[in-house]
C-alpha cells in the first residue's frame, strides 16, 4: 500500500470537505514551494496554508474584497510569527488574474474556496466566467505534481452553475496529463464539494490546458 493510501485511510468517513482537502494540501507542499490562496475570504484557509510553508516557501493570498483582506491580515497577525508573516503576500484583486510574482515561482498548490464571503454580502459571489479563466491560468502556473483544490457550494444558484461548469471542464482534460478527483456527499445535491486537479509528474505528458 502506498504512502498516500496509508495517510488517507485514517480519515473517518464523515470527514468534512475542508478537512479532507487539507490532508491533500499537506501531501503536495515541499521545501521552497509557493502556495496561492485564490479566495482568502475571512482568512481561515489562508492561515492553514501559511502553516504548511517551509522556511523557504511563501504564500500569495488574493481576494477582491478589502473587507476580506483586512480580516485575513488580522487573523494572520494574531496567529503567525513575524518570520511567517514576512512570507505571506496579500493582493486585493479578482482571482481571474494572478499577481506577476506568481509567474516567477514554483507553485505547488492553488486553493479556491468559491462562493460569497461568509457572513458577508451574498450578492458578491465568485462567478463561472472569472473562475474558469482563473483555473485556466492556474493550470499553466502549477508545477508538475502540484495540486489545484476547488471547493464549490452548489447550495446557491451561482455556486451550482460554477460546480457544473468546473466538472464539465475537468471531464474533458486528458488523463495522461491530469489526475482529477471529485469529493462530495452524494445524497445531498446542495452539499459542498471539492474538485482536485493534479498535474502529472511527467512533463512529457503535459499537453493541454483550458
Amino acid at each position: 500500500m502506498g504512502l498516500l493510501e496509508n495517510q488517507f485511510t485514517e480519515l473517518p468517513l464523515e470527514t468534512s470537505h475542508l478537512s479532507f482537502a487539507l490532508e491533500h494540501w499537506k501531501s503536495v507542499v515541499g521545501e521552497g514551494d509557493w502556495i496561492i490562496d485564490a479566495t482568502c475570504g475571512r482568512g481561515r484557509d489562508t492561515l492553514k496554508l501559511a502553516n504548511l510553508l517551509s522556511p523557504k516557501g511563501s504564500l500569495i493570498g488574493i481576494d477582491i474584497q478589502i473587507e476580506a483582506l483586512k480580516e485575513t491580515q488580522k487573523l494572520l497577525q494574531d496567529s503567525l510569527s513575524a518570520e511567517q508573516l514576512e512570507r505571506v503576500h496579500l493582493f486585493q484583486q479578482s482571482h481571474a488574474q494572478f499577481p506577476l510574482i506568481a509567474h516567477e515561482k514554483s507553485i505547488a498548490l492553488i486553493v479556491y474556496n468559491l462562493g460569497y464571503l461568509p457572513q458577508g454580502d451574498k450578492s458578491l459571489t465568485t462567478m463561472k466566467e472569472s473562475t474558469l479563466q482563473s483555473i485556466g491560468q492556474a493550470m499553466e502556473l502549477i508545477r508538475q505534481g502540484g495540486l489545484i483544490s476547488i471547493t464549490c457550494y452548489p447550495g446557491h444558484v451561482e455556486g451550482k452553475i460554477e460546480q457544473d461548469a468546473l466538472i464539465l471542464m475537468a471531464k474533458g482534460l486528458p488523463h495522461q496529463s491530469w489526475d482529477i478527483h471529485f469529493y462530495r456527499k452524494i445524497n445531498s445535491e446542495t452539499a459542498p464539494s471539492v474538485l482536485f486537479i493534479k498535474k502529472s509528474l511527467n512533463p512529457a505528458l503535459f499537453s493541454r490546458t483550458v
